[in-house]
Order: C-alpha cells, then structure tokens, then sequence
C-alpha cells in the first residue's frame, strides 16, 4: 500500500474551498488545510560514478557495482555486472580517454524492463568495434566477451562530446 502523506493546500477563508488564484491578483496570505493523498512508488535512481581514466579505477568500478546491487539478485547475475563493468571500463580506458591527466569515464547502472543496464562513457570519439583476433593476440577480446555476455548492447555517441557503450543483462537468464 502506498504511503500516505499529507500537503499544505491553500484554501478560501470560511469556505474549506481549494483558493485559485487570478492573473496579476495578489492577496494577503491565504489559510491552509492539510490534504492527505498517496504519494505514487518513486522509480529505482540510476546508480552513477565518474572515475579517473586510470588501471586502477576498474577495480573501484566493480566495487562500486557489487555494492549498489541488491543482496536478492542471483550470484552470477552481479558476477556478471561486475565482469561487464571491468571490460566496459578497461576498454574507455585505454581506447577513449585522450589522455590528458584529468579525463574521467562515467559509470551508470540501472534496473529497467526486466534487465540491468550498465553505460560506460568515455571522451573519445572512435567507435568501439566487435573484432576477431588471432589465438596469438593478447588483447581485443574484451567486446568479444561484453557480446557473449550480454543480452543486448550498443554504442551510441554522446550529444556534447564522446561515447557510450551500453549492455544490459535479464534478471531471469539462466544460472
């Protein structure tokens, strides 16, 4: 049942009518009666964290990731989360910071449509891309992994400056 709270509504003297008030009409200060009405669910807040574009900022990342989750969703659910934010933030890292000392990646996490839905943003301006390397290359397998992981993502630019990739997994998948 929602909660019930109570609001200031200003009234007419002797009347217990709501006051309305005309255009450019100013009147002295106007009693109130206390309404009760239900105060709506207030819809789940973003979880959001802009770190330095540094190594050392991914392991703070999926601290910060494991933390904000519920302690009900499914072990391999947040293992998952955090996995996904170590590659999302490595790759903004190393590919989209320019480099200057005070760059930073932002982090957002949020629940919606049956998924949790990670948006790592960066300054650069490439366009992160989904490639193939051979068995002896030691990098570019990180959009490999976010593809398999993932039930849906993108990469989308940001309106000022920047990019975003964004990954969502369902709350219900296997496991």
């Amino acid at each position: 049942m929602p909660e019930v709270h109570r609001a200031s509504m200003p009234v007419r003297p002797g009347t217990g009518v709501p006051a309305t008030r005309a255009v450019g009409h100013r009147r002295p200060q106007t009693p109130y009666r206390v309404v009760e009405f239900a105060m709506p669910e207030i819809p789940l807040v973003p979880a959001h964290w802009c770190f330095p574009a540094h190594p050392a900022s991914v392991r703070r990342a999926r601290h910060a990731v494991a933390e904000s989750l519920p302690d009900v969703l499914r072990p391999q659910l947040v293992y998952d989360l955090c996995l996904l934010t170590s590659e999302l933030l490595t790759n903004a890292i190393r590919h989209g910071a320019c480099g200057e000392g005070g760059d930073l990646v932002e982090l957002v996490l949020w629940p919606a449509d049956g998924h949790y839905w990670l948006a790592v943003s960066d300054p650069g301006t490439g366009k992160p891309a989904l490639t193939h390397p051979g068995p002896d290359c030691e990098n570019g397998r990180g959009l490999l992994l976010v593809e398999s992981l993932a039930t849906a993502w993108t990469v989308r630019p940001r309106p000022t400056r920047g990019t975003s990739v964004i990954a969502g997994l369902s709350v219900h998948q296997g496991g």
